[in-house]
């Protein structure tokens, strides 16, 4: 797909209140490779009322993202599902989200969030989707899923039941939480699959939470984070795409590219604009231009991503806001907005009627 086909289009679905599909191209220029897409949504937080009453906001989100990802022209090779699927992660509202996810038209690979796992720990989850982290390879770059939202067991076994652990999980800015973290296990797990893979293989990995430190109070974090970037440092095209934050991040540490894919649920404000926020660490390399926090669509969109040696171009197609690319900086090695990067260069509020 050309980026100005891609664009033109986006626009016009954007006049229809479009909603977060993001298109991601893996590009390897003149190599012999070829070049493919996969699309990602993430975060629809379906959330159960009572009986076969949801949240109607949430699932037309999702239903709306679905619909936009089976009209994609050149069609996707499969889709991510990028976690937190269901709100409290019960039956019903797996089942219900899996259901609206069966009209999808591609292949999906899930990942897990902790909406869908701290209720009963992902056993119904692994029932219907199988293994909480896994890995696979297609047309040249191997994908690596991992499941981001442990914590250790002292804190998960201490609760009265898996109700009261999934409600204190869930809480927004809750001290009674615990920091996220990949786990002992599954960075032993990561060594040995990445040990058979060639250090010249293209590295997408996908995980719920940013493999990352960005902000503690909201678990904008990853405790592991570090030692997860050096299991991949050894590769020289590495890309991390991650959800849960419900906005546009970026952001390049070392060899590895950080992005973040927006929520089909609701927008979420970034840490240093809530007035609680005591800390804000450590910085991102390019701070996110926000347009209106109190805007509900602020942070929902197009985005289209180009993937090639390792460096992301991201095209942001955003309603109600200026079209944005942050393209990587070779001479300065990290991702740059050019258009709003800088002081004074932030988009003004828009007003709402």
């Amino acid at each position: 797909m050309k980026r100005r086909n891609f664009l033109k289009g986006a626009g016009a679905l954007i006049a229809g209140g479009v909603l977060p599909v993001s298109l991601v191209e893996v590009a390897f220029g003149k190599s012999k490779q070829e070049n493919f897409t996969f699309a990602y949504i993430s975060d629809s937080h379906i959330q159960q009322i009572k009986g076969s009453d949801f949240v109607r906001s949430f699932d037309r989100g999702l239903k709306r993202a679905v619909a936009e990802c089976n009209m994609m022209d050149p069609k996707p090779d499969f889709v991510i599902y990028g976690g937190d699927l269901a709100q409290i992660g019960n039956k019903a509202e797996l089942d219900h989200g899996l259901e609206l996810m069966s009209a999808c038209n591609h292949k999906v690979k899930y990942v897990m969030g902790e909406h869908d796992y701290y209720l009963d720990l992902g056993k119904y989850w692994e029932s219907q989707l199988g293994p909480q982290w896994y890995s696979f390879d297609h047309k040249g770059v191997h994908f690596v899923v991992l499941n981001s939202i442990l914590v250790d067991d002292k804190w998960t076994n201490k609760w009265s039941s898996g109700e009261e652990r999934m409600g204190v999980m869930a809480g927004l800015d809750n001290p009674l939480g615990s920091p996220f973290m990949v786990g002992a296990e599954q960075r032993a797990w990561l060594k040995k699959d990445l040990a058979k893979v060639n250090k010249n293989t293209p590295l997408v990995v996908l995980s719920h939470s940013p493999l990352q430190k960005i902000y503690k109070g909201w678990n904008f974090w990853t405790d592991d984070a570090e030692q997860i970037q050096a299991i991949l440092k050894p590769f020289k095209k590495v890309n991390v795409f991650y959800g849960h934050v419900h906005q546009i991040q970026y952001n390049q540490i070392g060899n590895i590219s950080f992005h973040s894919v927006m929520a089909t649920a609701w927008p979420w404000p970034y840490p240093s604009t809530y007035s609680q926020a005591k800390s804000h660490l450590p910085k991102l390399t390019v701070e996110m231009n926000r347009a209106d926090p109190f805007f509900e669509r602020d942070a929902t969109g197009w985005q289209f991503i180009d993937v090639w040696s390792g460096n992301t171009s991201m095209h942001f197609q955003l309603p109600e806001n200026n079209t944005r690319s942050v393209s990587y900086n070779k001479r300065r090695k990290r991702p740059e907005d050019k258009q709003y990067q800088g002081k004074g260069k932030r988009i003004p509020p828009q007003k709402h009627y």
